[in-house]
């Protein structure tokens, strides 16, 4: 699947990411779906950048990386995890 839609701005709640496309949806993600987000601290969450593409959001400090195709097609984390994250 390839897509042209891009990720304009992110935001958070408690459980979910918000991603707003550059089509005028906004795509809610359940925050479980990536661990390393559920566990990240306000600051941590707001520390990410949009790719050049719109394609890729990335977070340095968590070591996260999270494709908008990956969020259209319903895809979370896709490692496994044993145990808390650090």
């Amino acid at each position: 699947m390839s897509t042209s839609v891009k990720a304009k701005s992110l935001t958070f709640d408690e459980h979910t990411m918000w991603v707003e496309l550059d089509d005028g949806r906004s795509l809610g993600v359940p925050l479980a779906w990536f661990p390393r987000l559920l566990h990240a601290t306000p600051e941590q969450l707001a520390d990410y950048r949009i790719s050049y593409s719109g394609n890729g959001l990335h977070w340095d400090q968590l070591d996260e990386d999270i494709s908008v195709e990956g969020l259209l097609a319903g895809r979370g984390d896709m490692t496994r995890h044993h145990g808390k994250v650090a």
